[in-house]
């Protein structure tokens, strides 16, 4: 039901003589454009002119429609498995999908591709020895690679190199890559393990594909090295075979089979070929691997066990920069026979010990040796370290107490003086 007020005309005169009313003035209305179904040609020209300008380029196949309708973003999203679905969703917009995730952008779509996983060695300061007999082994296996597609022989993609601990099987090979040139993919077998099952298959076909595209898009040699495979795949005792170690396996067969096909999960493109890349691993005890991965034809096997003359000529090198002579090394070397090569390093770090000691003193002692190296002034500089003088003399003494060390944990069997009822 309506209300209405009646107004006083009194009050209305009275109103009108003290708030006198402008000249009276017409309302204009604005009016929503109606729509005609008869369209003027000369509008059909300017709809048409407006489509073409937001078009990116008559030549683009950005904006390009499958017969599904689905534009290059959308395909390009699915044939690259990429998880996020945010991003390369709306066609026409390129620019701000490479601004990073900050300020509320979008996060960028090759963020995962421009982490470094290759390896350089600037820290491989030095003159060392390469033994000849592994350079060659190791070379050979990269340049036969290379060069499978002009060769009429089955080349093996994987060189398994084993043998004893210590014995420098990886560090030679990492002077190998140095001096070839070659940015390596370097993986250990902690990675072929993971909580969720296929991850550690798709990690190695992932760093496979991303050695390809060191050759491709750098034009550097790659190689692709996995350290102690035995330790992630190996059978040793009880051990449980667990899915994951199944998948490893798999994978490196296949690749071994299909150096030039590897899937991560996309759909598959004619034209998606990958480089072949040789495949190097390094491990103590091959006969824990499954068989058919390390039979002839996928894998070269290499057991290095240096020589008397290869292991003086490494631990010579070692300490030419210490004023040791080679007669002083060979003394060095015959007085502890047996040893890997890394204890003749573990000599020198050892001879250092009462160096360090006095340095720590020089400091102010352990109690302010944390201030010292963590919170200290810009221009506060710390002692300055002087290194010891190596002697043959204090080489053998470090060797001794690393003997005995040694012979402790072979002889003091805590574990069985601690649980009594575990058999021998």
């Amino acid at each position: 039901m309506a209300l209405s007020a009646t107004v006083p005309s009194s009050f209305l005169s009275t109103l009108s003589k003290t708030f006198p009313s402008p000249s009276p003035k017409r309302l204009h209305i604005s009016s929503f454009p109606v729509s005609n179904s008869s369209k003027s040609p000369s509008n059909h020209l300017d709809n048409d002119d407006s489509k073409r300008s937001r078009k990116l380029s008559e030549q683009s196949s950005w904006e390009a429609k499958d017969a599904e309708g689905r534009d290059y973003l959308y395909r390009l999203g699915k044939e690259a498995d990429n998880m996020n679905i945010t991003v390369g969703a709306r066609a026409g917009v390129i620019d701000d999908l490479f601004t990073g995730n900050f300020l509320g952008k979008d996060s960028d779509i090759v963020f995962d591709y421009r982490q470094k996983m290759t390896r350089s060695f600037e820290y491989l300061q030095g003159d060392y020895y390469i033994a000849p007999l592994f350079m060659d082994k190791v070379v050979c296996h990269i340049v036969k690679n290379y060069l499978a597609h002009l060769l009429n022989v089955k080349v093996p993609l994987i060189l398994g190199i084993w043998g004893g601990k210590g014995q420098g099987k990886s560090f030679q090979t990492e002077l190998i890559f140095q001096a070839m040139g070659i940015e390596p993919v370097i993986m250990s077998a902690g990675e072929l393990e993971s909580e969720r099952a296929g991850e550690p298959g798709k990690l190695i076909r992932e760093r496979y594909r991303t050695a390809s595209q060191v050759v491709q898009n750098q034009g550097k040699m790659s190689c692709l090295m996995i350290n102690d495979i035995d330790a992630g795949l190996g059978r040793f005792g009880n051990t449980q075979m667990t899915v994951n170690n199944q998948i490893v396996v798999g994978t490196l067969m296949n690749l071994s089979d299909n150096p030039t096909r590897v899937s991560v999960g996309q759909d598959w493109r004619e034209s998606d070929i990958t480089n072949r890349i040789p495949i190097i691993v390094t491990g103590n005890d091959f006969s824990t691997i499954y068989a058919p991965l390390i039979r002839d034809g996928r894998m070269e096997k290499f057991y290095w066990q240096p020589t008397q003359e290869d292991i003086v000529s490494i631990v010579h090198r070692m300490y030419q920069k210490d004023g040791i002579s080679r007669d002083e090394v060979v003394h060095v070397v015959g007085t502890f026979p047996n040893q890997a090569l890394d204890f003749y390093g573990a000599l020198r770090s050892r001879t250092y010990d009462r160096s360090i000691s006095k340095w720590v003193e020089d400091t102010g002692g352990v109690e302010s040796l944390g201030n010292k190296l963590l919170k200290r002034r810009k221009n506060e500089k710390l002692p300055v370290f002087t290194p010891p003088k190596q002697t043959v003399e204090a080489l053998l003494e470090s060797g001794y107490s690393l003997l005995r060390e040694q012979q402790l944990i072979m002889e003091t069997k805590l574990s069985k003086e601690y649980m009594k009822n575990i058999d021998d």
